[in-house]
């Protein structure tokens, strides 16, 4: 086997190249380093029946990114191959799968150290990003993770520790990491992960800089950015309350001034329970409530009063929108005693009716007393009337004062209760009924 230089156009792919049958391959992984550095890693080939040309055994992707990059118009320079010797296909494939499948990729943190060597050689972020063809924030994350200390990369690398423990350790100093190591190697101490770990690190709550009611930039607080994400941190959550809480009183002033009758700054982490407070309007008394989260996030909460207040003030009227703040109480369309007038009247005329079919109503009672219901209870029936006049009206109604025969008979007038409710008494009355036999069992 020998080396050399061979131009594109005196090459072609091998029928037993194990890559050599189907559609172009996708190189779209290796056009960067092809664009900017040409082919490092030498073909396989052997010679062909034309002399000077050959045929590619092993290697027909790097070969098409080449060619891809000629029909670009990029430079293209001879390509560095591996001449086999000549032999049989046997040969020819056998070297094809061992220098396709014979590879062993670097493990996940060898590759984070490899990067970490070519920029401390002097590559800068963006010439790694565009030889590798990766976003130089990529670049960013795969270095933050080979900087991280040899005992934090050895952990992963064994397995101990997931990848969010790793990530968020990007956030963290060297003095942390160092702090960590120790918790995680002290058996009787806690050790934080996961999202633990992240509060751990900016002492007790992560609190992204998207909250902050100030300038960020002129106040100079540490900021961590979390490469991994979309949100940035502050380093110091003092420094951040207390740029924050002057923020709050700043806007608690302008409220004032606008106006608004009290502006009322919530303790941190209480919550504003809207089922507590109504809307109220300036004009009504309505308070600004400034509601604090431990996370940094501040919300305003204009116009509103607590429900108690609300009812007093509203008195059933409206704030400035129009909006009752508590609505008046239903009044009743009709009054207890009315409403007894009509209930008495209205099963007089029932009974009366069913009067002329006693004969069926008594079938369906003693069939549902037979078969044992659960929902029926025999009972007389009591009717009372809340006053006299009604009792009265009751008793010399149309109803009730029947010309029927008189007869000391039964009759029930009853509602059955349906599956799933509480059973209605069977109320019987001594009614008139006509002495027709169809009124008999």
């Amino acid at each position: 086997m020998k080396l050399d230089f061979i131009d594109i156009g005196n090459l072609s792919i091998a029928a037993a190249n194990m890559r050599g049958k189907g559609k172009d391959p996708d190189v779209a992984d290796l056009m960067p380093s092809i664009r900017a550095r040409g082919v490092l890693v030498p073909l396989l080939v052997r010679p062909n029946c034309s002399e000077g040309h050959y045929e590619i055994v092993a290697g027909r992707r790097r070969f098409t990114a080449v060619g891809a990059v000629a029909r670009e118009g990029g430079a293209v320079w001879p390509i560095p191959c591996a001449i086999l010797d000549e032999g049989d296909d046997a040969d020819a494939l056998e070297a094809s799968m061992l220098e396709n499948l014979a590879r062993v990729q670097p493990d996940e943190v060898s590759q984070w150290e490899a990067f970490v060597a070519l920029v401390k050689a002097g590559r800068s972020v963006e010439e790694v990003a565009d030889s590798f063809g990766f976003e130089p924030r990529t670049v960013k994350r795969i270095l933050a993770l080979g900087n991280l200390l040899p005992r934090i990369r050895t952990l992963y690398r064994g397995g101990e520790i997931d990848a969010g423990a790793v990530r968020h350790l990007t956030l963290a100093s060297k003095s942390q990491q160092k702090a960590w190591v120790a918790l995680f190697d002290d058996e009787g101490a806690y050790c934080p992960t996961g999202h633990q770990l992240k509060a751990w690190l900016f002492g007790g709550t992560a609190i992204a800089v998207k909250h902050a009611l100030f300038d960020v930039a002129e106040t100079k607080a540490a900021i961590v950015a979390d490469l991994f994400g979309e949100d940035s941190f502050f380093a110091d959550s003092d420094a951040f309350w207390s740029a924050q809480l002057e923020a709050i009183e700043a806007r608690k002033a302008d409220y004032l001034e606008a106006g608004w009758s009290d502006v009322v700054i919530m303790e941190r982490g209480d919550w504003f329970r809207s089922w507590d407070y109504a809307h109220a309007g300036k004009r009504k008394g309505g308070r600004i409530y400034i509601e604090v989260r431990e996370s940094g996030e501040i919300t305003f909460h204009e116009g509103f009063v607590t429900t108690k207040e609300a009812k007093r003030l509203s008195g059933g009227g409206g704030d400035d929108e129009g909006e009752a703040l508590v609505a008046k109480p239903t009044r009743p369309e009709v009054s207890g005693p009315l409403n007894a007038y009509i209930d008495l009247h209205r099963h007089a005329a029932v009974r009366a009716d069913l009067a002329s079919h006693g004969g069926v109503a008594l079938r369906a009672m003693l069939a549902h007393v037979i078969a044992g219901a659960d929902l029926w209870r025999v009972d007389v029936e009591s009717q009372r009337a809340p006053k006299e006049d009604i009792a009265e009206s009751v008793e010399t109604s149309s109803a009730t004062s029947s010309n029927l025969p008189q007869v000391s008979t039964w009759t029930p007038i009853c509602h059955h209760a349906g599956a799933g409710r509480s059973a209605k008494i069977l109320r019987l009355k001594p009614i008139p009924v006509s002495r027709d036999p169809a009124n008999t069992l």
